[in-house]
């Protein structure tokens, strides 16, 4: 009686290789006291958001063709908000200015508040087959929300980098009610 038990654990843990090979690691995240999906959501829905991409994700490809193969998987895997992703920038800067930037591989001192600030990137050397991001979130020049991510990857159209993104922005536009900015009491009873 125990080793068909042993051998259908054992089946069920080779069905689950896939999904844990296809997995991306999200690193630590923070959100901002002034996070709040909610004005997130009013920000996108209906419009272009700007992603920035800073540094090469992989050195031996061309980085608009790596830029070119991510969108369409950035696209694919976005948060709810009716919202195309693009690189372009707008034809005039709008206020409040929400993008999020994407720094492959930074330096180690390279943090959000940099990147919101528009300081130029610093980079440490990348490991092959790792694609490595450290994604944050900027209404203006100030960080909303951050967080870093990395998975195996062979190159830009690898689908392992699709699964990061979908992982990724649920955790960099998280919609939790415990992540929106308190009132001071004014909802209290």
């Amino acid at each position: 009686m125990r080793l068909p038990r042993k051998i259908i654990v054992a089946l069920l843990g080779l069905f689950g290789l896939p999904a844990a090979a296809l997995a991306a690691v999200i690193g630590g995240t923070y959100y901002a006291p002034q996070y709040d999906y909610r004005e997130f959501f009013a920000a996108a829905d209906g419009r272009n958001f700007q992603v920035i991409l800073y540094g090469t994700a992989f050195p031996s490809v061309d980085p608009g063709t790596v830029a070119q193969d991510l969108l369409p998987m950035m696209q694919a895997a976005k948060p709810r908000p009716a919202l195309t992703f693009t690189y372009a920038d707008p034809p005039e800067r709008p206020r409040p200015y929400y993008r999020l930037v994407l720094t492959f591989d930074p330096a180690n001192d390279y943090g959000s508040n940099s990147v919101c600030a528009g300081v130029p990137p610093r980079f440490k050397p990348g490991r092959p087959g790792v694609f490595y991001v450290f994604a944050v979130y900027c209404r203006n020049d100030q960080v909303l929300s951050e967080t870093t991510a990395w998975t195996a990857a062979t190159g830009p159209a690898d689908p392992r980098i699709a699964e990061l993104f979908r992982q990724l922005f649920q955790v960099i536009w998280s919609d939790s009610p415990a992540l929106r900015p308190q009132l001071g009491g004014s909802d209290r009873r």
